[in-house]
């Protein structure tokens, strides 16, 4: 399981989780579409945004491997902003090649691409 070196392990100031320690001695997790409702808590809000950032921050425009980003988390970006790098997907490898779709990720986190660092 590769680890991105850099990437936050959650979002600051919070419990939400981005990335994991270890791989799943059970099987691994697997990354799954979750819909997101318009009545979701504020903070899972701030979560999905500051993930998106982290990734975009981390990745950009380039292709990466799943490795020890949170299949949770990963979840309710999957299938929108963030988008299977290959076919076939399978959601159940830590090798899994994924890809920001921009135009999705601008339109759903604006605040994310605005150029600006983690403070």
């Amino acid at each position: 399981m590769l680890k991105h070196r850099g990437f936050p392990g959650r979002l600051p100031g919070t419990d939400f989780q981005f990335t994991i320690r270890r791989p799943n001695p059970k099987g691994v997790t697997p990354i799954v579409a979750r819909e997101r409702f318009r009545d979701r808590k504020p903070a899972d809000r701030r979560a999905d945004a500051g993930f998106m950032k982290a990734l975009w921050l981390q990745f950009g425009n380039d292709t990466f491997e799943r490795g020890n980003l949170d299949a949770g988390r990963l979840s309710w970006l999957f299938g929108r902003e963030v988008i299977a790098a290959e076919d076939p997907f399978d959601p159940e490898s830590y090798d899994a090649l994924l890809k920001i779709d921009v135009d999705v990720a601008i339109a759903s986190f604006p605040d994310a691409f605005d150029g600006s660092t983690w403070e």
